[in-house]
């Protein structure tokens, strides 16, 4: 038989209604926690699970050692099985780095993972509907590739951050034109340095060599690939370009 744990005299609907009370509390403290640290972040990398090259846990406890904020698994075409396997292996080091999961796409995968964030593209799942399946404690991204699209991410209800882009071509998103750093300039122009707007990445093409060129444009935070996932020595990488990054952030202050 099992034991009631309700206090004498403490009728269950009350009872129920605590606990929903405290689980609801602690997800409420958990969202806020995670949107301080998007709010702080800098840094946000894309890679793929780096099968061919056999080392993910090594590569991610090395960027997310060295300044990476928020890291996303972006591999087309997985199945939702062995994208929840790697994504384990990426929560993990998350929890240990004290850094943010993001889940492309996929609202189903970014629930099942536990992810702290739900990237979207125009073309994915509408806010509403993500919103509605994952509740308030999951942040979440738009992509955005236009000054329209940019405009209305930054008052969309909903919507957490806003990457835009692409600053120039990339393998990543083929065929897709590049509206280069005027759209970084004009979305930097909306939001100014308030450190209260809403936080947006740059995105696309983003290296050491050009990250020069897209802090002068006004922007502060970026989306980061290639820079990363081929560089030699990787945690020397994002620490060169997250220090970069937090200085020009700093400057505005």
């Amino acid at each position: 038989m099992s034991r009631s744990t309700t206090a004498p005299g403490t009728a269950p609907g009350a009872a129920a209604a605590g606990y929903a009370t405290a689980a609801d509390s602690a997800a409420s403290a958990a969202s806020g926690g995670a949107r301080q640290r998007l709010a702080d972040a800098r840094l946000y990398l894309c890679t793929d699970a780096r099968k061919e090259q056999g080392d993910l846990p090594e590569f991610l406890d090395a960027v997310l050692a060295n300044g990476v904020d928020i890291v996303q698994l972006r591999d087309k075409g997985m199945e939702a099985a062995e994208e929840l396997e790697h994504l384990a292996v990426f929560a993990d080091a998350c929890s240990r780095h004290g850094a943010l999961l993001a889940v492309n796409d996929r609202a189903d995968v970014a629930h099942a993972a536990g992810s702290d964030v739900l990237h979207l593209g125009q073309g994915d799942l509408p806010v509403p509907a993500a919103r509605a399946l994952l509740g308030d404690q999951v942040l979440i991204g738009r992509s955005t590739h236009s000054a329209a699209e940019a405009d209305a991410a930054l008052a969309e209800p909903g919507v957490d951050y806003f990457c835009t882009g692409p600053c120039w071509p990339t393998p990543t998103k083929p065929g897709r034109p590049a509206p280069g750093l005027d759209l970084v300039r004009h979305t930097a122009a909306r939001t100014g340095t308030d450190p209260a707007s809403r936080p947006w990445f740059a995105i696309g093409g983003i290296d050491a060599d050009n990250l020069g060129q897209v802090l002068q444009a006004g922007a502060r935070r970026v989306v980061v690939v290639r820079a990363l996932t081929r560089a030699d020595d990787p945690g020397a990488a994002a620490a060169s370009l997250a220090r970069r990054l937090r200085e020009a952030a700093e400057v505005d202050r």
